[in-house]
């Protein structure tokens, strides 16, 4: 009889297509086996109660990104790094996270490569892979360095359309869909009109309101929408693949709605932001609205209805946290002051370890979704999408155990003490969920337990990542 390295016996498997009781059998950092009373094991994790899940990936963060000016960091520093950010993953059940490489202007993209290389190497607790950002895109990028670095395992590209230091023309970024496209790469963009902000920013401050909560004046659902209709005729007229990141409303969700009515291939994304904050949380006394500022920005409270119902219709294929941590200190969120225009603030809040548990407990186990979509939205989509999947994003024989065990019943009050990033506040303080993971195994490892870390930094590994070319047979 095989012997397992370990069993995990007792609990409900739950994938993004089916449901069951199973025990699950790992050797050698992968499942060999499903079924019934599997025995002689060499460790054994009782599940009874619990759910089995793929561990969450999460495909959209940022961490250890370089300072620079007229970025949406404005130049203030990023709080987690791959240490501290993977441990804030893994505790909140993701065992991926795929962050950003980040190509500044006179930069070759390989460069910006090769130091995030170096900047997360022997850090990780979980696995990992990158995102380019190409905010330059000379011919040399475009005909030599991104087609090479596709065919070396990075299989997606973001690119932006604000932000004075990282926008792309139209030209552009048709230049860089059709590179990737041909390639093998899925194009990422960030959606808002920057002319439009720039516009309304200026007028604003004019006036005197420079307050956080103007953050959301500045960035109107009608500029994300605009920006959103841009976006995806682009993708339209290059024929190429495209994942819209954070949505935050539903003015760009209709435009998506109405592409894909006409058989337009558009993917979508959105964050708990968008589900769990709002303008209220921006005009927070004392500059506390600061906390809370990202772009694009929390709508009103009556619009997360609109991103809920796209949770639940399957308007968004994947739920990341858009984790962009800066702290509220005078290296973060305060860099240039207290009192300083909205302008001037890091954009971006940590979300990194709340992510998963946020959607479990106010999606699954309050009806509005079933088990198998949040597994979809969580893992398994994010999976397909950027070229994991089926090593990752599910639990089948041949698999990577990447394993996240869930106490469905489990209450937690989330307060930032208890939180594992480097970030000195979470925006979900003192919010109540239900069920929480409570063991967390990476390729088999058990990398936390019941609160108790197990696992060690460098332990995680980089992945190279590949989907199908334009022209292949398995090409969508």
């Amino acid at each position: 009889m095989t012997e397992f390295d370990l069993v995990i016996r007792g609990g409900t498997v739950a994938t993004a297509s089916d449901t069951f009781r199973s025990d699950v059998g790992i050797t050698g950092g992968r499942i060999v086996a499903l079924g019934s009373s599997l025995t002689s094991a060499k460790q054994t994790i009782d599940a009874s109660g619990k759910l089995v899940l793929p561990g969450g990936i999460d495909a959209h963060c940022h961490l250890d990104q370089p300072r620079a000016q007229g970025l949406a960091s404005g130049g203030a520093i990023m709080a987690d790094n791959f240490e501290s950010g993977s441990l804030s993953a893994v505790f909140g059940g993701t065992t991926t996270i795929i962050p950003f490489a980040v190509q500044h202007r006179g930069q070759s993209v390989r460069a910006a490569v090769e130091d995030y290389h170096r900047r997360a190497g022997g850090k990780a607790y979980i696995d990992y892979g990158f995102h380019l950002i190409v905010s330059d895109p000379t011919q040399p990028v475009l005909k030599d360095e991104l087609p090479s670095l596709i065919a070396e395992g990075y299989a997606s590209v973001k690119v932006y359309m604000t932000y004075e230091a990282m926008k792309l023309s139209d030209r552009q970024i048709l230049d860089v869909l059709d590179v990737n496209q041909r390639a093998g790469a899925l194009t990422m963009i960030h959606a808002e009109n920057y002319e439009c902000i720039a516009w309304l920013t200026e007028k604003l401050e004019a006036e005197g309101k420079t307050e956080p909560r103007y953050h959301e004046d500045s960035r109107p659902m009608a500029v994300e929408r605009e920006a959103t209709h841009r976006a995806i005729t682009l993708s339209e007229v290059a024929e190429a693949n495209l994942l819209i990141v954070h949505v935050s409303g539903k003015d760009a969700m209709e435009e998506i709605r109405r592409a894909r009515a006409r058989g337009v291939k558009i993917f979508a994304e959105t964050c708990p932001q968008y589900l769990f904050l709002s303008t209220r949380d921006l005009a927070l006394p004392d500059f506390l609205g600061a906390k809370c500022m990202c772009s694009p920005p929390p709508r009103d409270p009556a619009n997360q209805a609109h991103v809920w119902q796209g949770i639940e219709d399957g308007l968004f294929d994947i739920f990341s946290s858009d984790h962009a941590p800066y702290r509220f200190d005078e290296g973060g969120k305060l860099m240039y002051g207290p009192k300083i225009s909205f302008s001037k603030v890091a954009n971006g809040i940590p979300g990194l370890e709340t992510r998963s548990a946020l959607l479990f407990s106010e999606g699954v186990m309050t009806g509005r979704l079933d088990l198998n979509r949040f597994v979809a939205l969580n893992s398994t989509n994010a999976a397909k999408l950027y070229g994991l999947h089926p090593q990752k994003g599910t639990i089948a024989v041949g698999a990577d155990a990447d394993i996240a065990i869930w106490d469905p019943e489990r209450k937690v009050t989330i307060t930032n003490d208890m939180l594992h990033h480097n970030v000195d506040y979470t925006p979900y303080e003192g919010r109540t969920l239900t069920g929480w993971p409570v063991t967390v195994l990476s390729r088999g490892q058990v990398v936390c337990h019941e609160g108790e870390l197990l696992g060690k930094p460098g332990q995680g590994q980089f992945l190279k990542r590949f989907r199908a070319k334009k022209g292949d047979r398995a090409w969508t």
